[in-house]
């Protein structure tokens, strides 16, 4: 029984062989394995991604994170000497400022200009942060994402040691909105003629944008859960979504999230106005066990990082006994996990 008072971080811990840490997308999207739960009873069927329409209802509203990943790893060289720098883009703070986290920093003094595909992208660092993070000036002759999509790599987790062949693999086939340091991978699931069926069905979607920040990975160093302080995130929630949802609830129909990221968007809209309308904001919302759900029926959501935050936010919506169990049982049955891995639906 957990102790919602005195929630450990210890108590979100799960023995996970290396070995089922997916390190490349499956082919086609759509074939990997999903872990279908019953919300209320914990009871479990395997089934494959391809399959989702058998168990959504006409009527019912999926809500999908359309932000793109930025192809924020770039490699240079220091313009006076030519010695190895690596930057990584984690927001942009104007036209052409960026806050960065550079390797190696030592190299990284205000002033210090270096340079990128072979001159492609310049810039300069134009202050250091307190956590030791950059913020640098950027100067290109085009366009500065042109530039960037051209050299840039993606960010790709620190548990993935494999190269990605084909940088859209880790976009989702919606991919829309520039921004995100990593992927919203429950929605990596999903093909174009997916996404058809299910309109055809009568099944509506809806989209929402969260960047996703690198705090995403950010382990959880606090053992009391309650101490732990989360990243923030630009969220935005447009009107005809705000719509859908709204309509959806009102017949009866079921709302449900395709990853952690829409549902702390849905979820935290619902928390600072009491009802669910178009806004844009930045949140910090810390989802746990105890959490009073106000929007969310249902969870399509990849398994995460023993003690992580977002393992918790499962646990919160699907129960923690229900959640350990599941976890427990895609570990025997050798479901790959994290980013390019198996899901789950919850409902």
């Amino acid at each position: 029984m957990l102790d919602l008072k005195n929630m450990k971080k210890s108590d979100f811990y799960y023995e996970l062989p290396e070995k089922l840490i997916a390190q490349t997308p499956i082919e086609p999207r759509n074939a990997s394995r999903m872990m279908k739960i019953d919300r209320r009873s914990g009871a479990v069927e395997h089934s494959r991604f391809y399959s989702l329409c058998n168990y959504l209802k006409k009527g019912d509203l999926l809500i999908l994170n359309d932000s793109r990943v930025l192809p924020a790893r770039i490699y240079g060289e220091k313009a006076d000497n030519g010695s190895f720098i690596e930057f990584l883009l984690l927001e942009q703070k104007g036209a052409m400022k960026w806050e960065i986290l550079c390797r190696p920093g030592k190299k990284a003094k205000v002033g210090t200009r270096f340079v990128f595909g072979g001159g492609k992208l310049s810039a300069v660092i134009t202050d250091v942060l307190d956590d030791g993070n950059r913020i640098a000036e950027f100067e290109c002759e085009g366009s500065f994402f042109s530039a960037l999509d051209e050299i840039g790599q993606m960010p790709l987790p620190p548990y993935i040691k494999e190269k990605l062949s084909d940088k859209e693999r880790y976009q989702t086939v919606y991919s829309h909105e520039l921004g995100s340091s990593a992927a919203p991978t429950a929605g990596l699931h999903f093909t174009k003629e997916m996404l058809e069926e299910l309109e055809a069905r009568g099944i509506n979607i809806g989209y929402v944008t969260l960047h996703v920040g690198l705090g995403t990975f950010r382990p959880v160093k606090e053992e009391n859960v309650l101490e732990h302080k989360m990243h923030s995130e630009h969220y935005e929630l447009p009107e005809r979504t705000a719509n859908l949802i709204n309509e959806t609830k009102a017949s009866g129909g079921r709302v449900i999230a395709v990853g952690t990221t829409s549902c702390r968007t849905l979820e935290s809209v619902a928390a600072f106005y009491n009802e669910i309308r178009p806004c844009e904001g930045y949140t910090d919302i810390f989802i746990y066990p105890g959490f009073d759900f106000k929007v969310l029926d249902g969870l399509i959501t990849n398994f995460h990082l023993p003690e992580s935050t977002l393992i918790m936010l499962v646990s919160a919506f699907l129960g923690y006994e229900n959640t350990m169990n599941a976890y427990k049982i895609a570990v025997e049955d050798k479901y790959r996990f994290f980013s390019f891995g198996d899901c789950m639906l919850i409902i």
